[in-house]
C-alpha cells in the first residue's frame, strides 16, 4: 500500500509540473488574463485630421468588422485560458481534477485536510463556465438569470454590506443574479479592502460580475481622490485636451487602467466623450476634453487605447451628448434641441472617434432631443436614439448602458418599473442603478413572460454582456 501511494504521489506531482503555470503575478495578486491586448492592434487609428462623422462612422463599421473577426477567433484561446482570470486563486483548481481522480479509495472516507480546502474555496463560476462557449452559458442560463446580467447597480442595494461582502450581499446576488456592481466612495476605504470586497463578491456570484467604477481623472475618480490610494492623479481631462497632444490621453487610459486592474476593477466609466460647448454647463465642464468636437474626438480614441492597453474595459458617455445643456438630469428633464445633422457636425464626433478606437460600451444620457426623435422619450429610453441612430447609423454593435437610472429626470416621470422596461425594448443591454432593485427586476422579468419583451430581444443584451465578459477573461 505504501508504494501505491508513492505511486500515486509521483504521478500527481508530475502532472502538475506539466500544466502547473502560476496565475499570480510578482506581488502575489491575482493575475488577468486578457484577450484584448491582441484586439487593439486592428484598432484603426483616428486621423488628426478627421472632422467628418460620415468617413467616421465608415471606419467604424470596418473596424466593427474586424473585431467581430477578431473576437470570433479569440473565444477558443479565451475558453482556455478563462480558468485563470477570475479573482479567486485558480490554480487551486487545475490541482482538483488530478487529486480527484488519482485519490485511492481508502482515502475517500478520511480525505485530507488540503483536499476539504480545495473543494470549498474553488469558486463556483470557474467549475461551471470557463470550458463552455458563451451560446452554451446562455442556453443553460434561467429566465431569472438572464434578466439579472442585464443590472449593474451599488453593493448595498443587494442587501448587506457597502464595504465587505457579507451575507447579505451572498444573499441578493443568489435572488437578482445581477450583472454586475458599480463601486462609489462610501465602497472604498484601503486597497486591502476593495480587493476583499471585490474578490468576495466574485466568488459568491454564480456568473462573474462587471466591477465598475467611475474613474474619470480629475473631480471624479473614486480610487485616485481616496486619501488610502497611492495612485498617480490627473487634474482634469480638460487639462490634458489642452495640451493638444493625444499621448497624454492615452497616459490617462494606460495609467487608470492598470491601477484599477490592480484592485480588481474591470469596468471603467470613463472617458467623457462630451464636448462642452456651453459655458453654462453645471455637469461637464473641464471633465471633458474640451470644446472642440474635432480635438475631443482624437482625445477620446487615444484615452480608449489607454485602456485597452492594460485590459480595461472603457464606457463612452454620455451619449447624445451632454456638454450642450444647462441642466442637470440628476434633478430635472433636459432637452437638447439640436437637428441630427448638428449633432453630427460637433457632439457625435467623440462617439464616432471613439466607436472608431473600439470603445467596449456606450453610456446613454438621459436627454430629450425633440428635433430629432419623435417619441418624447429621453435618449437613454428612445428606440429611434438608441437603436435607430447609435446601432444602426454609427454602427455600434457593443454594450449600450443608461445613465443611472435613479436620476430625476427619468425616475420622476417613469419610475423604476417602466424606464426599466421601455430601455431595454429601445435597445440598451444594461440598466445601470435603479433605486429599486426588486421593482426594476420583476418588472423586466413580467415584460418577458407577457411577451411585451420577447425572448429574443433579451438574449441579444445577454449575449452582448457575456460576449464582453467572455472577451475580457471575466468568464
Amino acid at each position: 500500500m505504501k508504494k501505491k501511494r508513492l505511486a500515486v504521489a509521483a504521478a500527481i506531482t508530475a502532472f502538475v509540473m506539466l500544466c502547473g503555470c502560476s496565475n499570480t503575478d510578482s506581488s502575489g495578486d491575482t493575475a488577468y488574463v486578457t484577450t484584448s491586448e491582441t484586439t487593439t492592434t486592428t484598432q484603426v487609428e483616428v486621423p488628426q485630421t478627421e472632422t467628418s462623422i460620415t468617413s467616421i462612422t465608415e471606419k467604424t463599421t470596418a473596424v466593427t468588422t474586424t473585431q467581430t473577426t477578431t473576437q470570433s477567433t479569440t473565444t477558443t484561446t479565451t475558453t482556455t485560458t478563462a480558468a485563470a482570470t477570475t479573482t479567486a486563486a485558480p490554480s487551486t483548481q487545475t490541482t482538483t481534477a488530478p487529486t480527484a481522480a488519482t485519490t485511492p479509495k481508502p482515502q475517500t472516507t478520511a480525505p485530507p485536510k488540503t483536499t476539504t480546502t480545495t473543494a470549498a474555496t474553488t469558486p463556483k463560476p470557474q467549475n461551471d463556465l470557463s470550458q463552455k462557449t458563451v451560446e452554451e452559458i446562455l442556453q443553460g442560463m434561467t429566465l431569472e438569470e438572464k434578466v439579472g446580467q442585464l443590472f449593474v447597480i451599488r453593493p448595498e442595494k443587494l442587501g448587506g454590506s457597502a464595504l465587505q461582502c457579507d451575507s447579505g450581499d451572498k444573499s441578493g446576488l443568489s435572488k437578482y443574479h445581477v450583472g454586475g456592481v458599480c463601486m462609489f466612495s462610501n465602497n472604498i476605504q484601503s486597497p486591502s479592502q476593495i480587493k476583499s470586497f471585490i474578490n468576495g463578491l466574485q466568488s459568491a456570484s454564480d456568473i462573474p460580475l462587471f466591477i465598475a467604477v467611475d474613474e474619470e481623472g480629475g473631480d471624479i475618480a473614486r480610487i485616485a481622490n481616496c486619501a488610502g490610494f497611492a495612485v498617480k492623479k490627473f487634474a482634469s481631462m480638460l487639462s490634458v485636451g489642452n495640451t493638444g497632444d493625444t499621448s497624454q490621453a492615452y497616459n490617462v487610459g494606460e495609467t487608470i487602467g492598470a491601477y484599477l486592474k490592480t484592485y480588481g476593477f474591470n469596468v471603467d466609466l470613463a472617458p467623457v466623450a462630451d464636448v462642452n460647448t456651453n459655458p453654462q454647463n453645471v455637469v461637464i465642464g473641464d471633465r471633458a476634453f474640451g470644446s472642440d468636437p474635432s480635438r475631443v474626438s482624437q482625445m477620446v480614441a487615444s484615452a480608449v487605447k489607454g485602456f485597452h492597453s492594460k485590459g480595461m474595459i472603457c464606457c463612452l458617455k454620455h451619449f447624445p451628448g451632454h456638454g450642450d445643456t444647462t441642466e442637470d438630469t440628476h434633478r430635472q428633464s433636459v432637452s437638447v434641441y439640436k437637428t441630427w445633422e448638428q449633432l453630427k457636425e460637433c457632439e457625435m464626433l467623440p462617439f464616432a472617434g471613439g466607436i472608431n478606437a473600439g470603445a467596449d460600451m456606450v453610456m446613454t444620457a438621459h436627454i430629450n432631443v425633440p428635433n430629432v426623435t419623435s417619441d418624447g422619450l429621453p435618449a437613454s429610453l428612445s428606440y429611434e436614439l438608441i437603436t435607430g441612430k447609435l446601432r444602426g447609423e454609427m454602427g455600434f454593435d457593443g454594450v449600450v448602458i443608461t445613465d443611472s437610472l435613479k436620476m430625476e429626470a427619468v425616475r420622476q416621470k417613469y419610475g423604476d418599473a417602466k424606464s426599466s422596461v421601455l430601455a431595454v425594448k429601445a435597445g440598451v443591454d444594461i440598466l445601470f442603478m435603479p433605486e429599486d432593485i426588486g421593482t426594476a427586476y420583476n418588472a423586466v422579468l413580467n415584460a418577458v413572460k407577457s411577451g411585451e419583451i420577447s425572448q429574443e430581444r433579451l438574449d441579444e443584451s445577454v449575449r452582448r454582456i457575456l460576449d464582453l465578459k467572455r472577451k475580457y477573461g471575466i468568464i
